[in-house]
């Protein structure tokens, strides 16, 4: 499930454009390029996962934050949080800048996720409506749940969110937007 044509933007470690690269060219060598990840809490203490769809090209069937992706070349970062937001789990809500890092991770099949990503935090309590091809699964669960959870049984979880859980979820639990 991975358009082969897909540009990603390649940066620096300041998160300078340097130019385009095929999607999958990038996870294969390894390439530092722009992301972003949404984190969505549900203003009563809970946090939105989605488990990803198994025929994802990498780290399908692992449960993850609401939402992950890249800016298409020209589309800026917020906006492309918001619209994956949309596409992926069926709803929007407002997003608010929380930090960047960057972080460079094996995810398995000889792909290497290397990403200077944005993170982004939201508030919504309605209906959650996944698209089955991005997202088979979804739940609501205390942030604490989630990180006991990871602590036991990392393989279920995907890379990235997992070093979210250990460096920045103790500090982004119930933000507000």
């Amino acid at each position: 499930m991975i358009d082969a044509l897909e540009e990603v933007i390649l940066v620096d470690r300041e998160d300078n454009p340097l130019g385009t690269a095929p999607k999958l060219l990038t996870h294969q060598r390894g390439d530092l390029h722009r992301a972003f990840s949404v984190l969505i809490d549900d203003g009563a203490g809970k946090m939105l996962l989605q488990k990803r769809h198994p025929g994802k090209y990498h780290s399908g069937g692992l449960w993850t934050n609401a939402c992950c992706g890249h800016p298409r070349p020209g589309e800026d970062t917020a906006a492309a949080a918001a619209r994956r937001l949309e596409e992926e789990m069926g709803f929007s809500c407002p997003l608010t800048p929380l930090h960047s890092l960057v972080y460079r991770a094996d995810v398995g099949s000889g792909l290497i996720e290397h990403e200077y990503v944005h993170i982004f935090t939201g508030c919504w309590d309605g209906d959650v409506r996944p698209d089955d091809e991005e997202a088979e699964a979804h739940c609501w669960r205390p942030l604490a749940d989630i990180q006991a959870d990871a602590a036991r049984n990392p393989d279920r979880f995907t890379t990235w969110f997992r070093i979210y859980l250990e460096r920045d979820l103790p500090n982004a639990a119930n933000v507000d937007p």
